[in-house]
């Protein structure tokens, strides 16, 4: 090991001992999360969202929607606002529009995006309005074709509901290779403001077409599953951490997957789920600081199996 790396990785390990607990974290972040421009129109958006499937499937009263506005407090004090959902996730939807009605958060804080999951206009148009309703919001921040159900169908309407305001973005979703074909194929051919695609340290296929499309015309990235799913992190979770991660900044293996992610330049944010406070403050806390270049990932994530 040269001096200048013992030295950077000395500082990193003296800056991650100085770094409050999460519960000292709720007045104010240890440090700021990291922004990124929409290419479409500039505006910033934090790194790291909160994606909503499965956790916030959750119904009032139970044990388990008890904890889930400590997720949003957690995610709005580190700097995050980028909250995920779709009509597809269960209750996620409702959930979501229930916590922030009742935190007064939307308006100051919350980034929405939601999606349509269905076919022809009028049901589009229907099921995009139950969302605007479970969501208590008249204006939706980002609305994304799931999955490319009907894209052609559902694209002229939020065109349509983009110019008079009532969605301020538009996009694409998918979450599997076998459809990065047929997305690359509505990426050149429309104009979109977002496209959310799957990428992890184990699912890295996207960066061979669409990421660098995305970056040449001008989409901001939005990246579900940087866990791969969540098979990779329970595969690592036993396994001690690489001597190089405190060198990144990082104090678990969630924090080393996000990294991951977050050092591809074309990536604007990615949106890990999760229903426990400690989860996404340990989530956030990778948004902050600097992100390793490629030939970083080359040489060390090898040693690692990854």
């Amino acid at each position: 090991m040269t001096r200048a790396r013992l030295l950077r990785l000395g500082a990193a390990l003296c800056a991650g001992a100085a770094l409050p607990s999460f519960a000292q974290q709720q007045g104010r972040p240890a440090m700021t999360m990291n922004t990124r421009p929409i290419p479409s129109t500039q505006e910033v958006l934090p790194v790291v969202g909160c994606g909503t499937w499965i956790g916030f499937d959750q119904r009032p009263g139970t044990e388990e929607y008890k904890r889930l506005p400590g997720v949003l407090d957690a995610l709005f004090a580190a700097g995050g606002k980028v909250i995920d959902s779709s009509p597809m996730y269960g209750r996620s939807e409702e959930t979501t529009g229930e916590l922030l009605a009742s935190s007064k958060q939307r308006e100051n804080k919350a980034f929405l995006a939601t999606k349509v999951w269905t076919s022809g206009r009028d049901a589009g148009i229907a099921q995009m309005e139950q969302s605007f309703a479970r969501l208590r919001t008249q204006r939706m921040d980002l609305m994304q074709v799931h999955n490319l159900v009907d894209w052609k169908t559902h694209l002229a309407t939020l065109r349509g509901w983009k110019e008079k305001g009532r969605v301020r973005y538009i996009g694409i979703t998918h979450y599997t290779a076998s459809a990065y074909d047929e997305v690359e194929a509505v990426l050149r051919a429309e104009k979109l403001d977002f496209l959310q695609i799957n990428y992890s340290i184990d699912a890295r296929e996207a960066e061979q077409r669409l990421l660098p499309l995305a970056a040449e015309r001008g989409v901001a990235v939005i990246v579900n599953m940087p866990f791969g799913g969540g098979g990779l992190l329970r595969r690592l979770r036993d396994k001690p951490l690489p001597a190089w991660a405190p060198e990144i900044g990082c104090a678990s293996w969630a924090q080393v997957l996000l990294k991951f992610v977050l050092s591809h330049p074309a990536v604007t944010c990615t949106i890990p789920g999760t229903s426990r406070a400690e989860h996404m403050a340990d989530n956030a806390a990778a948004g902050a600081g600097s992100f390793p270049d490629a030939a970083f990932w080359r040489s060390n994530a090898r040693s690692v199996g990854l």
